[in-house]
């Protein structure tokens, strides 16, 4: 059944569940479930309570998908050119630790910025970064380049980040 409350409109599900339980959809569709015990009133006031967290995820969904869109415009050739450069910077860095630099190859990918091949020497990287500034797309390409001598997000990782791009926090707010 489809309802609305507080301008947001949602399709709820009533079954046999513990709580009531509220999902944004990939197209931005607001799901509710709510055992049939509970109220509408009772769900309508829980979805209200919700409104700013479903507006932002939402917008949050629509600009993903814009930006997916939006990919189309940089060609493959286009992504390697610029991601080459970064790591032609980059690889001297790591050159006593790799014998040869890391291939590097493009693709879109909807929930990583890049992701690394050790056993493959090569670094994977999301065509998005493309609409990002440089510095964001130096620190996804470092951060790979990281992965190679630290797999795991752990204490040697982020001391070696620390020491190679001491900002790296603030710039991988750039990248949200």
């Amino acid at each position: 059944m489809v309802r609305k409350t507080a301008g947001i409109e949602y399709h709820l599900t009533v079954k046999n569940v513990k709580n009531i339980n509220l999902r944004v959809a990939g197209d931005g569709r607001v799901t509710v479930s709510a055992g049939r015990s509970v109220s509408l009133a009772k769900i309508d006031t829980f979805v209200a309570s919700k409104t700013d967290w479903i507006l932002k995820t939402q917008n949050r969904l629509a600009a993903k998908k814009a930006a997916l869109a939006n990919a189309g415009q940089w060609s493959d050739d286009a992504c390697l050119a610029c991601f080459n450069a970064v790591s032609d910077k980059i690889y001297p860095l790591f050159a006593e630790v790799l014998p040869e630099p890391p291939a590097i190859r493009v693709r879109l990918m909807k929930s990583r910025w890049g992701v690394c091949h050790r056993a493959k020497n090569c670094i994977t990287l999301n065509k998005l970064l493309m609409g990002k500034p440089d510095q964001a797309i130096y620190y996804v390409v470092l951060h790979e380049y990281v992965h190679f001598l630290h797999p795991n997000h752990q204490k040697g990782f982020y001391a070696v980040m620390d020491k190679l791009m001491p900002g790296h926090r603030e710039v991988r707010r750039l990248l949200k």
